[in-house]
């Protein structure tokens, strides 16, 4: 949970930020990345809460895994957004 906090935390700080010159665009591409990387890291912390309850270590570092998996995927979806943004800012394509 506390993962979750901090996590959600940085993201807004870091929207804040990025927020200083940017297009109608850019805006709604990092409001979708952040949400699709909030919404990974809701899952990744439940895999990591189940993986410290884990009874085997094979069954901890399969969860661990699969967490660090669903973490890379929505990083590359949120930069797959933001770029399409920046590269297009007349169209934003729809989170997947």
């Amino acid at each position: 949970m506390r993962k979750l906090i901090i996590a959600s935390a940085s993201a807004i700080a870091l929207m804040g930020v990025a927020a200083c010159g940017e297009s109608a665009a850019e805006k709604e591409a990092d409001a979708r990345a952040e949400a699709i990387e909030a919404e990974a890291n809701v899952d990744v912390t439940r895999l990591e809460n189940a993986a410290d309850q884990a009874q085997t270590d094979a069954e901890r570092d399969a969860l661990n895994d699969r967490a660090d998996a669903i973490e890379e995927s929505a990083e590359r979806r949120a930069d797959a957004v933001e770029d399409a943004a920046r590269n297009n800012p007349n169209t934003v394509p729809p989170a997947q």
